[in-house]
């Protein structure tokens, strides 16, 4: 087949989205509103800034950053050459780019920064449930905070934003990754032990075993659990220094009251992580529990090309959270309904409706409006299904008489009103008693 012919077959094809990016629709957005208003409220509250970085960046920051021996720059993420022949990536995380536009434009002079982010992320992994392609985050960073404290009430943002959406059934798992030192002096520990219980591991761990054995720990294959029932714990490499400064962090959420469960084998799948590490999960996700992790990321930032930089954040994945909300609580699953539906009808009127709406809009009401051409009936039927209140009347004859028709469609009020179209206080007034 030529090239012309490959065009128009491809042509007569049914246009889709791509598996994996999946369409937000009008009927899906309530939910996601109300999480990103209830996460903009708690971090204005909490004195966190937003930040925006581009979707797109050069490959070696994620490679520098994240680790070239992780799952996700080694198999899920989406890189090409430009036209210039740089490499370049669709951010898989967030976390590297803040650090990178930190450093970038000297963020980090002007003293601690309390930043937050949200917007899509992209990797190329299965999709499944809560878990797509092109999925969307809000995260947390705090940059130049060294303390204990800074864990805590990070942690407690989260974990106050989640509760104030009404959910309750969650788990906070927390763990301590100890400094590079303490996770080099485990590494050789725990690969001595794998190298032992090869022949009982699954593939997928045979292969971390040389680039990222810590990784072996998050394992779900029955047997590679079993064999490490037996293994070290990290807990164990930990120096003095590092057992100290965890027991700080859990003695700051026992005096926050945040309930937290001790996880020896909680690691996060990215290498800049280091002491807290922690996820907050929900048994009403089935095998994609965590709907929110982070930890301590003291390397980061230099190894980004900045100045040693002590930090901690965390992300929030958003198709799992408002998959947990639409399972928790049907109350945010529909649009809020318009307090006016305009019903018009002819030339004159849908103008006259037109400058109605914008008049009442401007003063703070929701008002829908009937594209018009249809008959009353049909106008009424949608009026009826958005859910409005009231009905707004006006065809030509009510606009030649300068007036408006107001109708109630549920039940608030016996009978109908006629105003005057001009009248904005007055309809105000109705409409809002």
């Amino acid at each position: 087949m030529d090239r012309f012919g490959l065009v128009a077959e491809l042509a007569t094809q049914k246009l889709q989205s791509l598996r994996g990016m999946v369409d937000l629709l009008p009927q899906d957005m309530p939910l996601w509103q109300r999480v990103e208003a209830t996460a903009r409220d708690h971090f204005g509250r909490a004195g966190v800034q937003e930040i925006r970085t581009p979707l797109l960046e050069l490959t070696q920051l994620f490679a520098r950053g994240i680790g070239e021996a992780t799952d996700v720059v080694g198999k899920e993420m989406y890189t090409f050459l430009d036209r210039s022949e740089r490499s370049c990536t669709l951010r898989p995380e967030g976390t590297a780019s803040v650090v990178r536009a930190a450093i970038q434009h000297g963020l980090l002079s002007q003293g601690p920064q309390r930043l937050w982010y949200g917007g899509p992320m992209f990797r190329y992994e299965r999709p499944q449930a809560g878990r797509q392609r092109q999925f969307h985050q809000i995260g947390l960073e705090f940059l130049g905070v060294s303390g204990a404290r800074s864990d805590v009430e990070a942690v407690a943002i989260a974990w106050d934003l989640l509760c104030s959406l009404g959910i309750r059934s969650l788990t906070l798992e927390l763990n301590s990754l100890g400094t590079a030192d303490d996770r080099s002096r485990y590494r050789q520990q725990l690969v001595a032990f794998l190298q032992d219980h090869r022949g009982q591991l699954d593939a997928d761990s045979l292969d971390r075993l040389d680039r990222n054995p810590l990784r072996i720990l998050d394992s779900k294959h029955a047997d590679t659990q079993a064999v490490l029932a037996g293994a070290p714990t990290l807990a164990d490499a930990l120096v003095p220094e590092s057992r100290e400064r965890f027991e700080l962090v859990k003695a700051g959420l026992d005096a926050l009251e945040i309930p937290y469960r001790l996880n020896p084998r909680l690691v996060r799948g990215l290498d800049y992580y280091s002491h807290t590490a922690f996820e907050i999960t929900s048994t009403l996700l089935g095998a994609q529990a965590t709907v929110c992790g982070g930890g301590r990321y003291d390397g980061l930032v230099e190894q980004l090309g900045g100045a040693a930089t002590p930090a901690v954040g965390w992300a929030m994945g958003m198709e799992r959270l408002v998959l947990l909300l639409a399972q928790v609580d049907q109350t945010g699953s529909s649009a809020a309904a318009p307090d006016l539906y305009v019903v018009n009808r002819g030339p004159a009127a849908e103008a006259a409706a037109l400058v109605l709406a914008r008049g009442l809009r401007g003063q703070g009401l929701r008002v829908d409006l009937d594209p018009g051409g249809s008959a009353f009936g049909k106008q009424f039927k949608r009026a009826d299904r958005s859910g409005a209140p009231w009905a707004a009347v006006l065809g030509d004859d009510e606009l030649a008489q300068g007036v408006v028709v107001l109708k109630p469609l549920r039940g608030q009020d016996a009978g109908e009103h006629r105003m005057e179209l001009n009248d904005l206080p007055a309809l105000i007034a109705r409409l809002r008693p």
